[in-house]
């Protein structure tokens, strides 16, 4: 239910002008879900950092789709050895979320 209430604000900020609401309701929703016990947002831990992963996907126009996908079905060899497991718990409209996210991180 949480995260439900956390898509649906991030996706009001979004239509509207609450650019900081967008990314604090994500960044909650990444906290939520377990994603900064492996990522930082600037700096690698186990897996990259937002910030580079950002940049990688800057000029793929599929990007969004392309995280989304990661983050639902994990990879492996996209960032080393160690692969990123599967979120298939998490809902789509969250997965969207966060990967829309990331790719705003610099």
């Amino acid at each position: 239910m949480r995260s439900l209430i956390l898509t649906a604000t991030v996706l009001a900020a979004a239509s509207g002008s609450a650019h900081a609401l967008d990314a604090a309701a994500a960044i909650e929703l990444a906290k939520a879900n377990g994603c900064y016990s492996c990522h930082a947002n600037q700096e690698k831990v186990v897996g990259p950092a937002y910030a580079s992963v950002a940049a990688k996907y800057k000029d793929d126009k599929d990007a969004a789709a392309s995280l989304a996908q990661s983050i639902q079905n994990g990879s492996k060899g996209k960032w080393g050895r160690i692969p990123m497991p599967a979120h298939p718990g998490m809902s789509a409209a969250d997965i969207k979320t966060l990967a829309q996210w990331v790719l705003t991180i610099q």
